[in-house]
């Protein structure tokens, strides 16, 4: 009885390895052409007019750490993109689009600007640019936001709070716009590998690594996750709409007088190619 039940369960574990390569073979084609053939295609169709964001973004950064090497201009950028959390909140909010230009200190510049390229050419060939431009902007500025919370409660609360020397911390760079746009991204397209190397190389990073941009980046995903989870929502609603919205009656409309001969007949708009032709000829036919 004993070789019999090992016999069978060789089988089974072997099916079951099957199945899950082939789950694993299909989420991972399915993803690819979402991510990758998508936007691909946007791209042959629009050309490099469907990368500004990416260009505008990636040349941003660059031009503004370049005058950051000089002591004059790093104070410019300072004064123009510097973003701390003790800072009065309407100057926070008139720096923090600058921001997004301004690369973070402790992040090697170049790699970050490849990412950055990545993160606002997938997203602006998939979502558009108003959508990139917002979806960006919301996940920064959420992070920016809750930090305040955070200071503003203290230290403590489970490890929540943060004390209040954190606000003197220069919080710039483009890392949480990134962030919310690869995780928006797995959101709608439905990826969850993309997700998982995105919110949980930020788990991870909070982890070993516990810092201001860290928290930063948890905050980023969760807003982006939000977002992404909205959006789904309002697609869902929207084919109900337009049922109830089709499935309303029209009123007819007139088009003009035919005379036939004898009193004179309004005739109305066919709206259907199968209409009546009685309908348009006249009573003395």
């Amino acid at each position: 009885m004993r070789p019999e039940v090992g016999a069978s369960a060789v089988p089974r574990a072997n099916a079951a390895l099957i199945r899950a390569a082939r789950f694993a073979a299909r989420t991972l084609c399915g993803e690819f052409r979402a991510i990758v053939v998508d936007p691909v295609r946007q791209l042959t169709h629009r050309g490099l007019s469907g990368l500004v964001l990416a260009f505008v973004a990636a040349f941003g950064v660059v031009f503004f750490h370049g005058i950051a090497q000089h002591p004059a201009g790093a104070t410019a950028v300072r004064l123009l993109g510097g973003v701390q959390a003790d800072l009065p909140l309407w100057l926070a909010l008139l720096r923090t689009p600058v921001s997004l230009y301004v690369p973070a200190l402790d992040l090697p510049v170049w790699a970050g600007i490849t990412q950055l390229f990545l993160a606002f050419a997938l997203a602006e060939l998939s979502l558009g640019r108003r959508r990139t431009l917002f979806i960006s902007y919301a996940t920064t500025l959420a992070g920016t936001l809750t930090v305040r919370v955070m200071i503003a409660l203290g230290p403590g609360w489970w490890g929540f709070g943060l004390p209040p020397g954190v606000g003197h911390v220069l919080d710039t760079g483009p890392s949480a716009a990134v962030v919310g746009l690869f995780t928006y991204l797995s959101v709608v397209r439905r990826a969850p590998v993309v997700f998982f190397l995105t919110g949980g190389s930020m788990v991870v990073e909070s982890i070993v690594k516990p810092n201001l941009a860290g928290r930063e980046h948890l905050i980023a995903v969760a807003a982006a996750v939000v977002l992404g989870l909205c959006h789904d929502r309002g697609l869902r609603r929207l084919p109900a709409a337009a049922l109830l919205a089709a499935s309303r009656p029209r009123p007819a409309r007139r088009t003009g007088v035919v005379r036939a001969g004898g009193p004179v007949v309004l005739a109305r708009e066919a709206r259907s190619a199968d209409a009546c032709p009685e309908l348009i000829r006249g009573k003395g036919e």
